[in-house]
């Protein structure tokens, strides 16, 4: 069973690029769920239940994520802060085998690969979580990042799992279409 100390959603809407010319609104929300990390500072081959955990936070957060969404989700992404007592491996198990099937459910389905990303850190470590598009992984419109950081989090002995969804691409994109042929 999973001990989660806190989750944050971030929500933000997107109306110009940084230049302040104005773009379609996009929005973009992001989950972040920091919980006790079961295996801290030990060894285990046997990472299942770091699965079921992914697959347990994944089932809430992916709906309420997308709920707080302007349009259907078209991009997303996922990621770990994996506390300094943890294994890189630890924050691979919570977001792998199990985390991509609710987030493919809450975001209607999903035929690409879920971007991610973990890494080791302590309370305010941040992390790019990359977003792309949800059924074509070719989409330039749709390649982007989020960075996130938890203040006082993930504790020696906690993870902060993120996932991530947007209704939109970048703004104002221009960077093509696809693979450039030669």
């Amino acid at each position: 069973m999973v001990q989660t100390r806190k989750i944050i959603f971030l929500r933000e809407l997107i109306t110009a690029d940084l230049l302040g010319q104005p773009c379609a609104p996009v929005t973009r929300v992001a989950a972040i769920a920091v919980f006790r990390n079961p295996l801290a500072g030990r060894h285990r081959d046997d990472l299942s239940e770091l699965f079921e955990i992914g697959a347990e936070l994944g089932q809430t957060l992916a709906q309420d994520a997308v709920a707080q969404l302007a349009k259907a989700p078209v991009s997303y992404g996922k990621a770990a802060i994996v506390g300094v007592n943890g294994d890189m491996e630890h924050g691979g198990a919570v977001i792998h085998p199990r985390l991509g099937a609710p987030m493919r459910g809450a975001a209607g389905g999903g035929a690409a690969v879920i971007p991610s990303n973990v890494k080791i850190g302590g309370p305010g470590t941040s992390i790019d979580l990359p977003l792309g598009h949800k059924d074509n992984p070719w989409s330039f419109d749709h390649f982007d990042t989020i960075t996130l950081c938890v203040p006082d989090g993930p504790g020696p002995d906690e993870i902060a799992m993120v996932l991530a969804y947007a209704d939109g691409g970048r703004p104002i994109p221009r960077c093509g279409s696809g693979p450039v042929q030669p």
